[in-house]
């Protein structure tokens, strides 16, 4: 890993001797488990679907390439190139969010997809890690003083991206965004007052989900009382486990994905599980953990504020998207399609997350100085 000579001056030398070189390995190696996965998985699904056999894995690598690019440009990034990318990014996905909500197609009673020359996407995963960006902004700049009114206007943002999230609607990813951008009010300097209070409001909504939007009140009901209704999916993901045991049925031997409609996406962590066995699974989870954790780690270490609250909500969303995933897959939570990032199918998902790493590769980079205000 040090091939590049310490007294290499260039963009890249540079790059190379301040990254993190172990988060990128991490990185690398659930890319290519996840490769894996899409050649495991998709087959059967396209089949159902009566698509090539290899139409789901020829659009996924062809978007690889871009993404992987994506995340080495933006790496090589500073904060404040940062800063102005996701103001972009953030008001573009807000624009996209908007315009699915008017033209995009509707599917199971949720409007979440747009099509564009040919290819569907889903804006809400491109506004995560903007928002993550310009929240902690918004909230550094309030805790400089002067006067800025900074937490009110992270609050406001906050409430327009939840609030178009919940049009869609997307509960999941709402949950998500609003963790995250907790956790960063909470680092900036939250009272204790208005910890409970959001924490109150939080419950609450929660509640008026469960009875204003039916899909979310059946699947909490069918995770409390499976009897309630259809428990199809979680019972073959359950059964795909069971069948993997330790060291699994080998690759390309499942048979969960033949059955499920979304194997290849929201319960690519199943296919995983009974192919691969509990003891890959298990290395997939702490992969998840080292990125997250060694993250937070750097982190800390940060004297300026908006790299670290940046740096926080993006991690965060990183980890709590992989942990929805798996939870659902084994039915410790209700359902929620939500794609394991960089192991499930989908090109929205891998050039947004590709994103954000990109830009948490960026922040948690070394830069004698940066935390003076070079």
């Amino acid at each position: 890993m040090n091939s590049v000579a310490r007294t290499d001056t260039s963009a890249i030398g540079r790059w190379w001797w301040t990254v993190d070189r172990w988060s990128l390995l991490a990185l690398a190696l659930l890319l290519l488990f996840g490769i894996m996965m899409i050649f495991a998985a998709s087959p059967a699904v396209a089949a159902r679907l009566e698509l090539g056999s290899y139409h789901f894995i020829q659009r996924q690598m062809m978007l690889l390439p871009v993404a992987v690019t994506a995340l080495l440009s933006i790496s090589l990034a500073s904060p404040n190139a940062i800063r102005r990318l996701a103001v972009i990014g953030f008001l573009s996905a807000l624009a996209l969010l908007v315009l699915t909500l008017l033209f995009g197609s509707e599917t199971k009673g949720a409007r979440r997809w747009l099509s564009l020359a040919g290819f569907s996407l889903q804006a809400s995963e491109f506004v995560k890690p903007c928002f993550a960006v310009v929240a902690a902004w918004m909230f550094a700049e309030w805790r400089r003083g002067a006067g800025f009114p900074g937490r009110w206007i992270a609050l406001g943002l906050f409430v327009l991206v939840a609030g178009l999230l919940l049009l869609q609607p997307d509960l999941g990813q709402t949950v998500i965004v609003t963790a995250a951008w907790l956790g960063q009010y909470f680092l900036a300097g939250l009272p204790m007052v208005l910890v409970a209070s959001l924490i109150g409001i939080g419950a609450v909504g929660l509640v008026c989900a469960y009875f204003i939007l039916d899909h979310v009140r059946s699947r909490i009901d069918r995770f409390i009382d499976p009897a309630t209704g259809d428990t199809y999916q979680v019972d073959r993901s359950l059964e795909a486990f069971a069948k993997g045991g330790l060291i699994g049925t080998g690759p390309g031997e499942g048979e969960v994905k033949s059955h499920l409609p979304d194997a290849h996406a929201d319960f690519v962590f199943a296919v995983a599980g009974e192919e691969f066995g509990a003891l890959v699974c298990f290395a997939v989870i702490t992969l998840f953990a080292f990125i997250v954790l060694r993250g937070y780690i750097r982190l800390f270490s940060e004297t300026d504020l908006f790299v670290l609250l940046a740096g926080a909500g993006l991690l965060s969303q990183l980890g709590l998207q992989a942990l929805v995933h798996m939870a659902s897959s084994l039915h410790l939570m209700p359902a929620k399609g939500m794609t394991l990032p960089f192991i499930s199918y989908g090109g929205s998902s891998l050039l947004a997350l590709s994103l954000g790493m990109g830009m948490i590769l960026s922040l948690t980079r070394r830069r004698p100085g940066w935390g003076d205000g070079a």
